[in-house]
């Protein structure tokens, strides 16, 4: 099941691994793999990743972060094809994806010629422009008839676990996901709160807003690492949170 109707899917630029995670898919929906596994295999992915760019494998480190873009999109596809939706995946997925960016960034500070403190500082701002992104995701699927709603605007209570999943578990792993991910949200949502109020944005206004989508973070780090630009990153990735005040900017200007 799409999370939008076919009029409102938008050029999404970090989702390009789509195609291969569906492709991925095919060949193992009739397996005993759960999507849950396959959300520990992008962690291991991220892992290797971290292990090449310490020891100086800048390409193949490229690699592994897009390799790991395209099963984190395996995951959620796989729960579609298999009809298993599951809050434990949603959470356990976000989980790993906010830990996987801070390791990264901290290896990257550790091979490089970058400040501790500016590592910080890209972290908050890479979470930040993460957060907008999914921010006026959620918005439009709530906002479109036919959008996909089990994410929540605001998370500010556990789910009910759905069937086949322990109520403990999702409890457990919305408290981690809320400790990890609530200021990041709840500063995005004081920045433009109105939004919510918005019929649904434009497909155009999405897909730019989509270069903050984490999948093509990790493509702009892939492709910086296979470069050999390690040492400006972290810089970069701090540059560009002024995207941010773009953004909202026309979201506020035009989109009102």
């Amino acid at each position: 099941m799409s999370k939008l109707p076919s009029d409102k899917k938008f050029v999404d630029v970090s989702d390009y691994g789509r195609p291969f995670a569906k492709l991925f898919v095919s060949k193992i929906e009739h397996t005993k793999i759960t999507p849950v596994q396959v959300t520990y295999l992008f962690g291991v992915s991220g892992i290797l990743a971290i292990y090449s760019i310490l020891n100086g494998y800048y390409f193949a480190a490229g690699i592994f972060l897009i390799l790991k873009s395209i099963l984190d999109a395996a995951d959620g596809e796989l729960a579609r094809v298999k009809n298993t939706p599951s809050y434990t995946g949603r959470y356990l997925d976000s989980i790993f994806d906010i830990i996987l960016n801070f390791l990264i960034l901290i290896t990257i500070w550790a091979v490089s010629s970058a400040s501790l403190m500016a590592m910080f500082a890209a972290f908050i701002c890479i979470q930040l422009q993460g957060t907008l992104y999914n921010y006026y995701y959620v918005v439009l699927r709530h906002n479109t008839a036919g959008g996909e709603r089990t994410s929540k605007i605001i998370e500010d209570q556990s789910p009910r676990a759905l069937p086949g999943e322990s109520q403990r578990t999702v409890n457990w792993l919305f408290g981690t996901y809320n400790l990890l991910y609530g200021a990041f949200d709840k500063a995005i949502f004081v920045l433009d709160k109105n939004a919510v109020k918005i019929a649904p944005f434009p497909n155009w206004f999405m897909s730019i807003v989509s270069v903050y989508g984490l999948g093509f973070q990790l493509l702009i780090i892939s492709a910086m690492l296979a470069l050999g630009w390690i040492d400006f990153i972290i810089p970069f990735f701090i540059a560009y949170s002024i995207l941010l005040l773009v953004f909202i900017g026309i979201r506020k200007v035009f989109l009102r």
